[in-house]
């Protein structure tokens, strides 16, 4: 049983490595989309500030050309919006992608220590009923020895 758990350790290590370096992964797309979100926030607080610039400033009377400049740049502005929103699905597929990943190798690593720690338990119940016989052995000769000698 013991042949077992040591043929298996390497197997157990390479497993922890594959789910650190999956959890690792996780990790930085997880940083990758929240900087994605945060960018997104940005962009929408400046367009929300632009529109009031541009109230007051119509309040006040423009011009046909700061108008069109206007229209020009919060049309840009809303492209870039609309391109940060996309980027952030990207980032949430490989978000999900990631945890995917990390989901199957922790199960698999959480598989292979429980297979460890069941033939450990397994050696440890055979060394116990080795123990146990041999003790047995001994208390039945001590038994045997006493009958002889009266």
């Amino acid at each position: 049983m013991l042949k077992r758990v040591k043929r298996l350790l390497p197997v157990v290590q390479m497993a922890e490595e594959t789910e650190r370096a999956a959890a690792g992964k996780l990790a930085k797309t997880q940083q990758q989309l929240m900087h994605a979100q945060s960018q997104l926030q940005g962009l929408e607080q400046y367009r929300g500030d632009y529109q009031q610039q541009w109230q007051k400033q119509g309040q006040m009377g423009v011009s046909g050309e700061w108008l069109m400049n206007y229209q020009r740049f919060l049309s840009q502005l809303e492209t870039a919006i609309e391109q940060q929103r996309n980027s952030i699905k990207w980032h949430q597929q490989n978000v999900d992608k990631a945890r995917d990943l990390w989901q199957t190798a922790y199960t698999r690593l959480e598989g292979l220590r429980k297979l460890v720690q069941r033939y450990q338990q397994q050696a440890q119940q055979l060394a116990n009923k080795i123990e146990q016989k041999d003790m047995d052995e001994i208390a039945q000769r001590l038994g045997l020895n006493r009958q002889r000698h009266e």
